[in-house]
């Protein structure tokens, strides 16, 4: 259980570490772990990266694993990545300032050493998105890969399925009371096998067959169908009764 912002009346959360595979339209959760006392964000990268069989792309990860520690960590194990700037001095500041896409250097500094750091810089215009105009500087540490700052800004787009996943879980999760960590995180698991069930079903039966890309018509069998499938095969499993007998 961890401590953080405060959302529906708490600031405590049991939490996860998730690691998703993006391939193209298929998006499948792999492995998940709890996160627990004493254990560094690397020993979880380390876990992760070894139950990964095939070639890394690229790992692309949220701003929690912004540190000197995991970049270090990362170049070491030649481990291609990308990871989100957090605009934290007035060199980050400055560097990420501009209007034309581009790439710069940074070099990150803690009592344990430095790290140097390449840094994508991809320029949008917001378009009065969120009442918002003029341009953004979306910034992420890169290595081992050299791509158009557009298309790394793009890649890391696709990391937000694990966002989209969650909240998927959370519709199919089972509630508790319970504070049995074994039993929420057995949970946990069982509402990712839930979305992987749906991911897999949709791969083999409603891909659109045609030449070029392949295409799935997600609208055909939404997750609320499945889940609502679901439900009622366990009812009928169950034999739930649906009828009470009255006197009037």
């Amino acid at each position: 259980m961890i401590r953080g912002q405060a959302n529906k009346s708490t600031n405590s959360f049991y939490s996860y570490i998730s690691l998703c595979i993006i391939d193209k339209d298929e998006r499948v959760t792999i492995s998940v772990l709890p996160v627990k006392k004493g254990k560094s964000k690397t020993d979880y990268l380390k876990y992760s990266i070894d139950q990964i069989k095939l070639k890394i792309n690229v790992l692309c990860l949220d701003r929690e694993f912004y540190s000197r520690e995991v970049f270090s960590f990362l170049q070491e194990n030649e481990v291609p990545h990308i990871v989100p700037v957090v605009k934290m001095g007035k060199r980050l500041k400055n560097i990420l300032d501009g209007t034309k896409k581009r790439y710069d250097t940074y070099t990150m500094n803690n009592t344990k050493g430095k790290v140097e750091l390449d840094i994508a810089i991809d320029v949008k215009y917001r378009k009065r998105k969120r009442g918002k105009n003029g341009s953004e500087n979306l910034g992420f540490v890169v290595y081992g890969i050299d791509w158009d700052p557009r298309k790394v800004s793009d890649t890391y787009r696709k990391r937000f399925a694990i966002e989209s996943s969650y909240r998927m879980r959370n519709v199919v999760k089972p509630k508790t009371c319970s504070k049995d960590p074994m039993l929420r995180y057995f949970y946990a698991l069982i509402s990712f096998l839930f979305k992987n069930a749906w991911v897999s079903i949709q791969r083999m039966h409603f891909m659109k067959v045609k030449r070029g890309p392949k295409t799935i018509e997600s609208d055909m069998f939404r997750f609320d169908m499945f889940v609502h499938l679901i439900v009622e095969w366990v009812r009928g499993k169950l034999k739930v009764r649906l009828t009470v007998k009255c006197f009037r």
